[in-house]
Parts: C-alpha cells; sequence; structure tokens
C-alpha cells in the first residue's frame, strides 16, 4: 500500500540553466519505465534525444517560456515538473500547459507528484492562468492520477515528433 504523502515534504523550486544535469539525471531514470511499454524502443530512444539534451532543455527554458520545477526530497532530487503558457483561445481566457511531470521511479506512490502538479497549478493561477492543459498518452496509466486530480479528457490528437507520433489524449482542468 502507498501513502498520499512523501516520508519528508519535498522542497520545490524553479531550475535554472545551471540544473539542466539533474533534470537530464531524472529523466534518464525516468523516461524509459514511463514508456518502454507504450512505444517502440526506436521512438523512445529518439524522442528522448530530441527532448532531453542540453541544448533542447536550454531552448525550451531560454526561448520557449518553459519553467521547469525541481522536487527534492531529504536533499536528493526526486522529480521535476515543466510548465509555460499557451496561445490564447477564443474565450478560454489565458491558459497554460504542463509539458513535463516526472518522479523517480524509487519515489512515486509517495504523493510527489501531487506535489509537483499543485505547485504548477499555484505558480499558473498565480501568473492568471485559468486552466491548465497537458497532454498524455492514450496508452499511459497516468490517465487515472490525472482525473483524480480534476483534469478531464478534451479531445484526442496525433502529434508528429521526428518520423513519429504520440497518441495523445489534451486533457485539461479549470484552475
Amino acid at each position: 500500500m502507498t501513502s498520499d504523502a512523501p516520508t519528508a515534504p519535498p522542497r520545490i523550486e524553479p531550475a535554472t540553466l545551471n540544473d539542466i544535469p539533474t533534470i537530464i539525471q531524472l529523466a534518464e531514470a525516468t523516461w524509459e519505465p514511463t514508456y518502454r511499454f507504450i512505444i517502440s524502443e526506436e521512438q523512445l530512444e529518439y524522442m528522448y534525444r530530441v527532448i532531453y539534451s542540453p541544448a533542447a532543455l536550454k531552448r525550451q527554458m531560454s526561448e520557449q517560456q518553459h519553467v521547469f520545477l525541481l522536487a527534492q526530497v531529504e536533499g536528493e532530487p526526486a522529480g521535476f515538473a515543466s510548465f509555460g503558457p499557451l496561445p490564447a483561445e477564443d474565450g478560454s481566457g489565458p491558459g497554460y500547459k504542463l509539458h513535463k511531470i516526472y518522479v523517480l521511479p524509487t519515489r512515486q506512490g509517495q504523493g510527489l507528484g501531487v506535489h509537483l502538479i499543485e505547485a504548477v497549478e499555484n505558480a499558473a493561477r498565480t501568473a492568471g492562468g485559468q486552466f491548465l492543459d497537458l497532454n498524455v498518452n492514450r496508452y499511459n496509466p497516468a490517465i487515472a492520477f490525472y482525473e483524480r486530480r480534476g483534469f478531464v479528457r478534451q479531445r484526442e490528437v496525433d502529434v508528429p515528433i521526428g518520423p513519429y507520433f504520440m497518441n495523445d489524449y489534451v486533457m485539461r482542468k479549470a484552475l
């Protein structure tokens, strides 16, 4: 049985360019276990190289307005999330998108994901966001986690990433 609270309260802070090696370390530990049963090994490796190279992460932080949050438990990096503003939609008000949220497999089930997503929601709300969107692969068991957090499926999308596609749901939560 897992608990909804981590063993120690996490410290969640904005990441800087100096934290890119830590983000890569966390991504290396979480990416393959998250996707190995969902997408092919070739797609998994391609997407990882495109999304998590140092240059790609620097571009996300510096040019694409992605804010990264690092979570530490007992002084050790344990997870991260990234989010950023969405282009304005007709009548829906300003919104934000949760681009990434990953927790070390050894820290899953301890409430750290809840803390990270709440930190993103609070930051987006403080910045005037009225909703938070995310994409999740249609075969990812994390869908249930997002639904428990109040996200609702909006639509299905097939997102091209190089020669591959991510078959996703777009989910939304009002803030």
